[in-house]
């Protein structure tokens, strides 16, 4: 086979989750699959992470804008390069393509009710996009992957489509968290040689960073240690904001701000942390609570949509929108030796059951059955 991928934001330098889910899938690809070949398609950037081999050739294609790019650029560079199908990796697609498509859904959330407090131009330009383009793609593609049988049974009850061709294929998590290795000059950058909580901030409001900081504040009035609170994705303005909304401008010294965090760094951040703090209100997925898991250390997750299915039934779930159960279980980590060791194996084994391996293993059947559709 001859297969296209579309990896648009791979070279960019801040990366987020899905840019980090091909990138990682096409590096095991180079490594396992020695009979098909491929043609990636990126745009420019300064962050040159993925470079050509033998059966993987890497296609620059310089465009203004995302939606240009995917709408015009990108099928023109399909039909260039001959592939037999192309794989979109990010939600979207080109809405006029002469090749069989398959699609990776992360989520639907541009479905499902607007939060109106999400300020992000960015963000919003992008839910507007996806509104417009998912509808007119999807009896286009012969197979629509998604991370999560959450989101699986999420996308077959709110689109209606046929279960068959709607997959669900894990995520992993990259083998540098299975390290011990410990690196103090990076952990001080950040923390400034304190004891810490981690917890990705972000804008989005389905991040839940405002209650979460609300649990925070009511932790600090409970705790005889008073762990920092290592806050990475997050400005200084927005938290200005929400502490002096909620009156809790006191909390401010124990707050280790950090806009953003490398992803190489991320290692030796989660092994120092006390617990991780994965209190989202939503996720389709959540690779940082498989890394944290992956890493060694204890994470507080929610109980809602995939958090439960990826962290397991013994993990430590609470409701993130009771603030109080979120301060619970803070509390409880630091104060039961015991519990907080069950945490840390539980993660441990829990995460053993993913990895970028089995991810691209799965994904190259579905290749294979698209493939075998085309030619019968």
């Amino acid at each position: 086979m001859k297969i296209g991928i579309e990896a648009q934001r791979i070279f960019r330098k801040r990366k987020h989750g899905m840019d980090y889910v091909v990138l990682e899938e096409l590096k095991m690809l180079q490594k396992i699959d020695t009979v098909n070949e491929y043609v990636v398609f990126v745009k420019p950037g300064e962050d040159r992470c993925l470079q050509s081999t033998p059966r993987m050739t890497v296609v620059e294609l310089n465009c203004p804008s995302y939606p240009l790019w995917e709408q015009w650029a990108l099928p023109r560079a399909v039909k260039q390069w001959a592939v037999d199908l192309l794989h979109c990796t990010s939600n979207t697609a080109p809405i006029f393509c002469r090749v069989p498509l398959i699609l990776t859904l992360h989520d639907i959330i541009f479905l499902e009710k607007r939060d109106k407090g999400n300020k992000s131009l960015y963000q919003n330009l992008g839910w507007f996009y996806r509104r417009w383009v998912v509808p007119a793609i999807l009896d286009k593609c012969r197979y629509i992957i998604t991370v999560s049988d959450f989101e699986r049974d999420n996308i077959l009850r709110k689109l209606h489509l046929d279960p068959q061709r709607v997959v669900r294929i894990y995520n992993g998590y990259n083998t540098w968290f299975d390290e011990r290795e410990e690196n103090v000059e990076i952990v001080n950058r950040y923390s400034q040689g304190k004891e810490y909580f981690f917890f990705f901030g972000n804008t989005d409001p389905k991040k839940n960073t405002e209650r979460t900081l609300l649990a925070y504040a009511h932790y600090l009035q409970q705790s005889k240690k008073k762990r920092s609170l290592l806050l990475a994705d997050f400005s200084e303005s927005r938290l200005s904001q929400l502490l002096s909304k909620h009156h809790i401008e006191d909390i401010r010294p124990y707050i280790l701000l950090n806009d953003y965090i490398e992803n190489r760094h991320l290692p030796f951040l989660y092994r120092s942390a006390f617990a991780v703090l994965y209190t989202s209100l939503r996720e389709s997925f959540g690779i940082p609570l498989l890394e944290a898991m992956a890493s060694g250390t204890p994470v507080i997750t929610s109980n809602t949509s995939s958090m439960p299915e990826i962290g397991g039934d013994q993990a430590a779930l609470v409701d993130p929108c009771c603030v109080e159960a979120i301060t619970t279980m803070m509390l409880r980590l630091e104060t039961d030796d015991d519990y907080y060791a069950l945490q840390r194996q539980w993660g441990l084994d829990r995460a053993g059951l993913f990895s970028w391996k089995k991810t691209t293993e799965e994904l190259l059947l579905i290749y294979q059955q698209a493939y075998n559709m085309i030619h019968k």
